[in-house]
């Protein structure tokens, strides 16, 4: 519930019926700056803008298996060192993982696992900022606010369209 304090009166919102559950998508006409698991229930915004409708179509390509990354304008505030994390979490590339050491290896900074995996949890725009895809050094799925059968989910799903076939965790 805290990140809904970041949303201000003139942001626009749509609840976006996935797969996965609802999606409460959040942002202006310029960029997209949230996207939430269970949101509450609100009313969508009665006129769309640009931003929104593409936003949705990229999801929905995404969960049918044709799109891989995402390319609408997006934003989210957050630390220097958060945005460093998320920014690298933009390289990791559809249908694979990382461990959280090596995320924290791929910023220059090897002591911070527990930093980067705080910053994983900031992360604002799950899904197209795939913090889904680092786990555990052990390859356990650990750690998404999503909760664990969700990042399943999309790492299989993931998997599933780029490989031909699902990898059971």
């Amino acid at each position: 519930m805290e990140k809904l304090k970041l949303i201000t009166m003139d942001t626009c919102h749509h609840i976006f019926q996935s797969p996965i559950g609802p999606l409460g998508i959040a942002g202006n006409d310029q960029y997209i700056s949230h996207i939430l698991f269970e949101p509450p229930v609100i009313e969508n915004t009665d006129q769309l803008p640009d931003v929104f409708r593409r936003c949705l179509e990229e999801l929905e390509a995404y969960f049918a298996g044709s799109r891989q990354g995402f390319g609408f304008p997006m934003q989210q505030s957050g630390t220097d060192f958060q945005q460093s994390v998320w920014q690298q979490l933009l390289t990791i590339p559809y249908g694979t993982t990382i461990s959280y050491m090596q995320l924290a290896r791929q910023i220059n900074n090897p002591k911070s696992i527990r930093a980067v995996g705080s910053a994983n949890g900031s992360n604002h725009l799950p899904i197209v900022v795939p913090c889904h895809r680092v786990i555990g050094s052990n390859g356990a799925l650990t750690g998404f606010g999503g909760g664990i059968w969700r990042k399943k989910w999309l790492l299989e799903h993931e998997w599933k369209h780029k490989y031909g076939t699902q990898q059971l965790f």
